[in-house]
Order: C-alpha cells, then structure tokens, then sequence
C-alpha cells in the first residue's frame, strides 16, 4: 500500500489514474496534479463514479521545480508518475532528486526549441539518483515501454539472439475529424515530421521524414500503410541489445492525415521557432495545437482499434526463426472503461504496471534505468490481467522489406 503522485491530467493521466483506483491493494492513496486544476477535477469525478475511490487533486507549474517539490514535501508519495509533456522531464526529475522520491515516465525528455529525441539528458543523471539511493524508471508506456517489454520477453523465451528487430505501431481508429491528433498534437506532429533514422550494424541511418512506406496487413485492423520513422526506444534497446543488428521503428497514417499535414508544413504552422504576430511572439506549433481537437475529447467518437507489436528475426536452438509478439486494442472498449481511447489506454495501462511493479519492489534499483532492463515477465502477466492481453505467433520467414 503506497501514496503516489500523478503529474498530469490529459488522457493518459486519466486512464493511469483510473486503472490506479482500481487496484487500490496497491495505490492506497493518488494525488493528481496538474497545472489546470480543472482538468484534475474532472479526472476525479470521473474516477469516483466508475471506481469508487476518490482522489486527490493539486495544482502545479510541473516547469517550476520549487514548486513540484512544496508538493511532493506535502503529499509524501512513495513514487512520482510524470504524465506531463516530455519537455518537463527534467524539472521533475530535479524535484524528485531534492525529496529523494523514486520517479516514472513514458516519454523522454525533449527541449522545447529543438525537436530532438535522445535519453543523453536523462541517463546524465543515473549518479546522482544512485547515490541518493532513489530509482528512475523510463519509458513505461506503450512505445517506448511495451514494445521494449516485447523485445525482452522474446529474448528471454523466444529467440536466442536477435539479429533483427521491428516495431510496427498501427491506429487503426477512425475519430471522424478532418484532422486530429490522438494524443498531444505537439508532440505528436514534432515527431513525424522529424527526419527519419534506424539502427543498423552499428549506427545510426537517417532518411527524410516519412520517405519510406510499406505495406503491412494488422491482424483485426486489415492493411495499412506505415512509414519509417525514428522513437526513442530505438536508442536505448540498440544500447541495451548490442547484438540486434537492425532495429527499426514503423507508424501507420492515413492519407487524409498526410494531406494535411503536408499543407500545415508548406504554410509554416508546424515550426517551433518563434514569429512576430501583432506585436507578440508566437510558436506556430502551439497555435495549431490550440486549435486543433483536444485529444481527451476524441474518446466517445472514435470507433477501431490499435495494433502495436514487435517482430523480431533470430536463431532459437541453432535454426532461425522469426517472431511476432503484439497487442490488439479496442477504442470502444477501452473508452467504456476508462473515457478515454485506445491511444491514451495503451500508455496509460503500461504506466500503471511499471508504478506498481516499483511499488511492490518486483522492479527495484538505484539509478535512472530504461524499462527493457528489468526481467519482462511480471510486467507480461500485469498486462494481461490488467486490459492488454498480448499474443505470440511464430511467422514463416523474416519481413521482406
């Protein structure tokens, strides 16, 4: 039984929060914060009628570390989830390092004025939360998060050695919007418009954005076209798995969605730098993601499911062999449970998982560790009790492409 703090409230935080309530053996007390207060409120109501439990709710400027640490020193919780925007990652891990309280995200840590996407920030700090004797967990949503879960459980029980590896993250949701992100449209269009890049014997391939398309049929989703794209866990399973020779990462997007994005692209409202209006800076990105649908809202009309998986190509008792570990999700189903859609599901349920597997000491350290270190089975069993049953299929031969 453990109090722990949730650091924001958009659609992960609030199925995080819901899928807390409901293993209260192990969240005996959920503090969510977040910087609209409102939002919190509404989790919490939420949460009440469906579950029960009531929670707690704070306000907190997650970019101001004194701040973050009045509350924690006020809450006291065994653990902080950051659910917040990964550019405030390291703010909270500086809050957590002051009060000695264990830390968990899903995302890594990216400066606001530069899209880049690396864990160099934050394994910087793997001394000092060593030495305060406090545990950092990374990564503990669906990609990054599951999908590195997948490629341990294949080490572990399927393969032997992995020569190749794929992750394919199919959306398969329709929402009805001409255009919408399914999660922070910021963060969302900051990385597909970002260059492509995957591992391959040895270093690093990079590749214009969305340049390399293939076509994969997603079991229970039907054919897709996904692109080639670069996600964080690339970096660290590539340090993790040396032996992995090819790694790479592959999204699905419709062609309406392209179109569109192409065209806020040609007219400027995907850049990040600054620009005169009125006499007033603004980032063209944030004005965008103002205007466009809140992603919370997109869970009572969005219909289809999601498919994320790794394939991964190997040797098993001297002979090779290629194997496919993946997660189907109903949008439907996942909006009855918690009012939220299968993206914010998939990342809120991981994160619930690798919070109580810290809680109850199945994972424990000291240091900033990524999720594929620790042993996958506890985090396997958790997802499939807890709404993300996963399976297993050997396939006849490696990807062809």
């Amino acid at each position: 039984m453990s109090k722990v703090l949730v650091i924001g409230a958009g659609g992960v935080g609030s199925v995080a929060v819901h899928k807390m309530a409901m293993n209260s053996d192990i969240f005996s007390h959920i503090t969510l914060a977040s910087r609209r207060l409102v939002s919190c409120e509404k989790v919490a109501e939420s949460v009440k009628a469906r579950t029960g439990v009531t929670i707690d709710v704070a306000q907190v400027d997650a970019d101001n570390v004194a701040e973050t640490i009045a509350l924690i020193e006020k809450v006291q919780p065994k653990l902080v989830v950051n659910l917040a925007l990964p550019y405030q990652d390291l703010a909270i891990m500086d809050a957590c390092l002051a009060t000695r309280t264990d830390y968990l995200d899903t995302a890594n840590y990216e400066p606001r004025d530069t899209p880049k996407f690396e864990y160099s920030w934050q394994w910087a700090y793997q001394e000092r939360f060593r030495e305060a004797g406090i545990m950092a967990l990374l990564g503990s949503g669906f990609d990054p998060g599951v999908t590195s879960v997948f490629a341990g459980y294949i080490k572990k029980h399927l393969l032997d050695t992995i020569d190749t590896l794929d992750i394919l993250d199919c959306n398969g949701g329709d929402h009805g919007q001409h255009f919408a992100t399914n999660f922070n449209p910021e963060i969302n269009i900051r990385e597909v418009t970002a260059p492509s890049r995957h591992w391959a014997n040895g270093e690093w391939v990079e590749g214009p954005a969305l340049s390399h398309k293939q076509t994969f049929d997603f079991d229970q989703v039907g054919p897709k076209n996904m692109y080639l794209m670069y996600h964080e866990e690339l970096e660290s399973l590539a340090k993790f798995y040396p032996e992995i020779k090819r790694i790479r990462f592959w999204m699905t997007f419709g062609d309406a969605y392209l179109k569109h994005l192409e065209v806020l692209q040609n007219v400027g409202m995907t850049r990040i730098d600054p620009v005169m209006y009125e006499g007033k800076e603004i980032i063209p990105l944030q004005f965008l993601k103002a205007v466009l649908p809140e992603p919370s809202s997109l869970g009572s009309t969005t219909k289809g499911k999601t498919n994320i998986g790794d394939i991964a190509t190997g040797r098993k008792d001297g002979t090779e062999k290629t194997v496919y570990v993946y997660q189907v999700c109903d949008h439907e189903d996942a909006y009855a449970e918690t009012g939220n859609q299968a993206v914010s599901y998939t990342t809120g349920v991981p994160a619930m998982i690798g919070a109580a597997l810290m809680l109850t000491g199945a994972w424990k350290g000291e240091g900033v560790f990524n999720i594929e270190q620790f042993d996958p089975d506890p985090f396997m069993n958790m997802l499939n009790k807890h709404g993300l049953p996963w399976q297993v299929k050997e396939l006849d031969a490696p990807l062809d492409f």
